[in-house]
């Protein structure tokens, strides 16, 4: 599938402004919304085509996948926008998410090392001889049985049998397309409503539990631009 024949579905949600000044503003995306704008012309509703309407001059500084929901800055001048992207180069930026993985992870933490490459558009691929470097340090914090017996409406899961299912944080150390996909797959346990990397596993497709990716930007640390100050903020997942 080419960029151009891609139609996202439409996006009811609304975005949330958590923070905003003459510089910039950090904003809550809703999953099923594009960050930026597709070259077809019915992929223009994103992140940036409804804040320009209201900010004139608004860019993106980061991106998130369509699919995930959370935490985003955006720059309000060229300058801040220069500063921002020069932090996320230096890695000083601080971002976690929190993911529904399928399947029991074995150990409380660890590190997925694995090089990232490009493969057939939109999938990326874990890949040593040409990939490029790819540390996403994980966390798990809980794990459950997921049946209709405790059906959570926020993420939609599917009704019927239990299904094992880990949430873990992650504190990704690079920032490649689709890195913490790739490495849940990797490990063998796909996040939860993933569309490109989901597997068949003990029957259960994992796409299909839930109505969407189970991935969600929860915590975004960073400096300032013109203050200098250090800003934290937090997002609540809804599943």
């Amino acid at each position: 599938m080419s960029t151009d024949e891609f139609i996202a579905p439409h996006c009811a949600e609304e975005i949330g402004i958590l923070f905003e000044d003459e510089d910039l503003l950090v904003i809550e995306k809703p999953s099923g919304l594009l960050s930026l704008s597709g070259r077809n012309p019915l992929n223009k509703d994103s992140v940036h085509d409804r804040l320009f309407k209201q900010y004139a001059g608004v860019a993106m500084v980061h991106r998130l996948d369509i699919g995930t929901s959370g935490l985003m800055i955006l720059a309000r001048n060229k300058a801040v926008n220069s500063h921002l992207t020069k932090q996320f180069q230096a890695r000083t930026i601080s971002k976690t998410y929190v993911a529904l993985l399928y399947g029991h992870v074995i150990g409380d933490q660890g590190v997925i090392d694995v090089p990232i490459a490009k493969d057939q558009f939109p999938r990326q691929k874990a890949c040593f001889q040409t990939g490029k470097l790819a540390q996403s340090p994980y966390q798990v914090t809980e794990r459950f049985l997921y049946g209709a017996a405790n059906h959570n409406s926020g993420a939609g899961y599917n009704d019927g049998a239990g299904f094992k299912v880990s949430r873990v944080i992650f504190t990704p150390a690079s920032g490649r397309t689709h890195q913490l996909r790739i490495h849940s797959q990797y490990i063998g346990h796909p996040i939860i409503g993933c569309d490109l990397y989901g597997d068949v596993i003990d029957g259960l497709n994992t796409l299909t539990l839930s109505n969407r990716l189970c991935l969600h930007a929860s915590h975004l640390e960073f400096e300032h631009p013109t203050s200098g100050e250090r800003l934290c903020f937090e997002s609540e997942c809804n599943f």
